[in-house]
């Protein structure tokens, strides 16, 4: 048989889910329905029941969900529960930013090395970590076994800083920069583009009663 092909959506929902499911297990709360994950959440209690059934069976009927099982079950899924370390390069706002974040990511996904192309900022330091040049990202890479590579530059020059990354053996690359980035087959990259998504935002701010202006029928 062949495996079941899963969706990116389905795939982005399950970080949605552990975040709520996080914030139950600190209220000490032991079982949620998907009922209750729906209204939470704003969304389908049948679409959450069927994404977590691409991966198994973890609720009973008329029960619902230990919460904390579910918790160990999607942090096994999205492989959270293996230590997975991450570089960073860029260490202007953003890239300092997402630094100092790092102190407060509980899940097995870090920052372990940061890496600048502004030979004036070498050496100084972010949350803890040293700003080394780029001629020692590859060594690092290897040195810390990073897996994962986020891009904080400029536009001009994330594709030479992906480039790099994926000389070094990154599969998987978080872009910042507003730039659509080329990369190998079996290299993945995620885009995090702030400015697609105001001027998305900015497309339902003169909405009125759910109807664009100029639109109604």
């Amino acid at each position: 048989m062949k495996p079941i092909k899963i969706s990116e959506a389905v795939v982005r929902r399950l970080p949605i889910y552990l975040r709520f499911l996080n914030e139950l297990s600190l209220s000490n709360i032991q079982t949620v329905s998907s009922q209750e994950l729906g209204e939470k959440l704003d969304l389908n209690p049948a679409q959450i029941r069927k994404d977590l059934a691409y991966f198994g069976e973890f609720g009973r009927k008329g029960v619902g969900y230990n919460v904390d099982y579910l918790i160990e079950k999607i942090r096994q899924i999205l492989k959270l529960d293996k230590t997975m370390n991450v570089a960073l390069v860029g260490t202007g706002n953003l890239g300092r930013a997402l630094c100092n974040y790092n102190t407060y990511i509980k899940d097995n996904m870090k920052i372990v090395a940061v890496f600048d192309a502004d030979t004036s900022k070498k050496g100084t330091l972010i949350n803890r970590l040293t700003v080394q040049p780029m001629q020692e990202l590859t060594d690092s890479v290897k040195q810390l076994d990073i897996s994962v590579g986020i891009i904080t530059v400029p536009a001009a020059e994330a594709q030479n800083v992906a480039d790099q990354f994926v000389a070094a053996g990154i599969r998987g690359i978080l872009n910042f920069a507003p730039v659509v980035l080329k990369a190998s087959p079996g290299v993945r990259i995620h885009n995090a583009d702030f400015t697609a998504e105001l001027l998305s935002l900015a497309y339902y701010m003169d909405t009125i009663n759910g109807t664009k202006e100029g639109n109604e029928a």
